[in-house]
């Protein structure tokens, strides 16, 4: 595939310029507006939230007709950190082949090829055969409250619904065109508290050991494997990640008891199940105990569909490489669009995310484009 030039390093760089760490903007709605405009794009501004929680978000689209193609990412970056960058976090530097920058791969990157891509298939002249729409957040890295899932709201309740959605996250680990999420686990975070009655170590019978009735549920909590994982998912994983007592006393039975865990869940589950079931084991061995659940998405996938295939063949012509399909990892805004269509996630490698000198290769970036810009030859006719 000859390749053609494209404007995806310029847009990428002055994206990462825009220092766009959550919650704020930094510009960078706006550039990429700017860029979509020139393009032809209708673009529909959709702040959510108040005050220093307000989000910016952007939803854009160029044409109405079938099928509909959704391209969805974020702006917002995490902090870059103090010490250790090479460059300026926000410099945009171009350094041996590679772009630095927070954003670069995660994904900024991945925001620039797809306009790249847009203004590539629009530049040969043939009539846009569907249409093409972009749901863009700033609220992606931080609680994902008034990001893709206000805006997918909007875009329901105003019949923008598309018919297939890729997002643009970085999902190669090593190199362009190695992996294709089609699905993602679910996640939930729980907290168990365990009231008992404090008392002296030496009058056991004066007291209530919660710790007794804690290691109890979680013993019970991780006795089995949750599952044996499915053709598409490997198995359910629950991490107890603290047990807290707070006892400096080594002669005292602590008044409460509290650990936390997190469950990465495949669809064999929901997340209300096992937050049914945590409940129950906490009733068998401390009734008065409290579970506190909070379910962060649901495991979804997306069975390989025409796009998904048309995906994979636009990799292929590209890298050489074949995809595997995938669901690991961990969760992105892809769990809320994937209750409204078909969802598809491909982009850069993403080794250096949120890492000190988070980068991207330069051809990576070009060859993105072109899958891109193959994609949509495919799926537009």
């Amino acid at each position: 595939m000859q390749r053609r030039e494209s404007a995806t390093l310029p847009l990428a760089r002055d994206l990462i310029r825009a220092p766009s760490v959550t919650p704020d903007d930094g510009g960078a709605i706006g550039v990429l507006a700017t860029a979509l405009r020139g393009l032809g794009f209708d673009i529909v501004d959709l702040p959510f939230g108040e005050g220093a929680a307000r989000t910016p978000n952007l939803f854009a689209r160029l044409g109405r007709g079938a099928p509909h193609l959704c391209f969805a990412g974020h702006t917002d970056v995490v902090p870059a950190g103090e010490h250790g960058w090479t460059s300026g976090p926000f410099d945009a530097a171009i350094r041996d082949g590679r772009l630095y920058g927070r954003g670069a791969c995660d994904m900024k990157g991945g925001i620039a090829a797809f306009v790249g891509a847009i203004g590539r298939y629009l530049s040969d002249g043939q009539p846009l055969a569907g249409s093409i729409s972009l749901l863009i957040t700033g609220d992606e890295e931080g609680p994902a409250t008034n990001g893709t899932v206000r805006v997918l709201e909007w875009m329901r309740d105003n019949g923008q619904i598309p018919d297939f959605c890729l997002v643009g996250e970085p999902t190669n680990p090593e190199r362009l065109g190695d992996v294709i999420k089609i699905g993602r686990r679910g996640s939930l975070n729980a907290r168990i508290v365990v009231p008992g009655i404090q008392g002296h170590v030496a009058y056991p019978h004066r007291a209530d050991n919660p710790v007794h009735r804690l290691l109890a549920i979680l013993a019970e909590l991780t006795a089995a494997p949750l599952d044996d994982g499915t053709d598409w998912f490997e198995a359910s994983s629950l991490q107890v990640t603290s047990v807290d007592v707070g006892n400096p006393a080594t002669n005292v039975i602590p008044g409460r008891a509290e650990a936390r865990l997190n469950i990465r869940f495949n669809d064999l589950h929901t997340g209300q199940g096992l937050a049914d079931w945590i409940a129950s084991v906490c009733r068998t061995h401390a009734p008065t105990a409290e579970a506190d659940v909070r379910i962060s998405g649901e495991a979804f996938l997306t069975q390989p569909t025409p796009e998904v295939d048309m995906l994979v063949a636009a990799i292929r012509t590209v890298t050489g490489r074949e995809p595997r399909l995938d669901t690991g990892g961990g969760t992105s805004d892809a769990r809320f669009i994937s209750r409204c269509c078909p969802v598809a996630e491909f982009g850069l490698v993403g080794a250096s995310m949120h890492k000190v000198d988070e980068h991207a290769s330069v051809t990576d970036l070009e060859e993105l484009t072109d899958i891109y810009a193959s994609f949509l030859e495919r799926l537009m006719g």
